[in-house]
């Protein structure tokens, strides 16, 4: 089963100011052209917005949008819902994304009728004050397509032996992992289609996409074997924000980046990682993007441990005057985050039992009456020095 939200952060902001419901809403970007859409209600749709559209072309096709500001700690409380509505049906559990995730439902091993429990989980998510679509097949390429089908509220089903016929004459690019290129490699012979795709033979596919090819082949007549990873891990939290207006000053900068590194240093501990690899992207107002990356000799997972490092990251690359249109924040590299140690052998930093007590403190206020209800000040997090001084994406 694949359970893919109906455009989540609009439905979310809809939910949350009922004055918007019935109108077209947009996530992202801005109505003066800046950034890039990242989701929009299905009211903005029929003027033919979608995510990832930059937001100066989505405002000309929907002047009457109401543009909304991502606010991922609202977006990510409804996510743990409705994951926790989805492992009240069944263990098996791979969320994929902050709105999507695979089941593993097999009557009579993990689940009872798969169309049961997927009318129960749409039913419970409409509670919520949003909803899903559904995808019902033999294997997870099958469910994620068949999710899309009938969107929004949808629930298609696709029984075992109708695999390929169900895919045959959708476009390739309904393939996941096919994207513009591969799908004019594709029209370049002749193959349009997932069922001209399937009917390849295994040394034509090698020959158009290497030792992938085969594959590729296989998932288009329906066959993936793939199954649902419950403890499927993350390879990296990152955050990154796009700015109205280029910033460029160090103060602006610098504060910009405290935030990021605050928040992905909160989703780290909310999930329980800690990570030793500490990445900084940076986009100039020419569109141009770098970035530096470091790996330190402990895993951390508070802003503390994180903040210096990533500040250093920022000063080899960024020069104060340079505008800045976009600045992410990532970690990876997950390990187990040390209390003890300090991650640029600080003498004074032996013990960080404090800071450790300090940021869980901070999450749990947080957690009950908003992101906003407490921050750290610059003291805080630069272990009182005196310095100067999203929107974002996830996973």
């Amino acid at each position: 089963m694949h359970v893919d939200m109906d455009a989540f952060f609009a439905s979310v902001e809809q939910l949350d100011h009922p004055e918007w419901r019935g109108r077209p809403v947009i996530v992202g970007g801005s109505r003066d052209g800046r950034g890039v859409v990242s989701t929009a209600s299905y009211e903005a749709r029929v003027f033919g917005v979608h995510s990832a559209m930059p937001a100066a072309r989505a405002a000309r096709l929907c002047p009457d949008a109401v543009w909304a500001s991502p606010n991922f700690s609202r977006y990510e409380e409804m996510s743990r819902a409705v994951r926790e509505i989805m492992r009240d049906e069944t263990p098996y559990v791979q969320p994929t994304s902050i709105d999507e995730a695979y089941l593993d439902v097999t009557p009579g091993e993990h689940g009872t009728d798969p169309v049961a429990v997927a009318k129960e989980i749409q039913r419970r998510v409409t509670g919520l004050g949003v909803t899903c679509s559904i995808g019902i097949a033999s294997g997870k390429t099958v469910a994620k397509i068949a999710s899309d089908a009938q969107k929004p509220r949808g629930l298609t089903v696709v029984r075992p032996g109708q695999e390929a016929a169900f895919l045959a004459s959708l476009p390739v690019t309904a393939l996941p992992g096919i994207g513009r290129a591969t799908r004019d490699r594709l029209r370049g012979v002749a193959v349009r289609t997932l069922g001209e795709l399937a009917a390849l033979d295994e040394r034509s596919a090698i020959q158009l996409f290497g030792s992938g090819g085969p594959d590729l082949v296989r998932r288009a007549r329906g066959i993936d074997l793939r199954p649902v990873a419950a403890d499927s891990s993350r390879k990296s939290v990152s955050a990154e924000h796009t700015f109205r207006t280029d910033i460029r000053t160090r103060e602006d900068v610098e504060a910009e980046l405290r935030r990021l590194v605050e928040r992905v240093a909160r989703r780290l501990r909310r999930h329980g990682l800690a990570g030793r690899t500490f990445t900084v992207k940076l986009r100039y107002a020419d569109f141009s993007t770098q970035t530096v990356s470091r790996t330190v000799p402990v895993a951390a997972d508070i802003e503390s441990d994180i903040l210096p490092v990533a500040t250093t990251l920022l000063s080899e690359v960024w020069t104060p005057g340079a505008g800045l249109r976009l600045l992410g924040f990532g970690v990876s590299g997950f390990g187990q985050a040390a209390l003890q140690l300090g991650l640029l052998d600080d003498p004074e930093a032996a013990d960080r039992s404090h800071d450790r007590a300090l940021a869980e403190g901070v999450d749990r206020i947080r957690e009950r009456f908003g992101d906003d209800a407490l921050g750290f000040g610059v003291r805080g997090l630069r272990r009182g020095e005196d310095v100067e001084g999203a929107d974002d994406e996830e996973e």
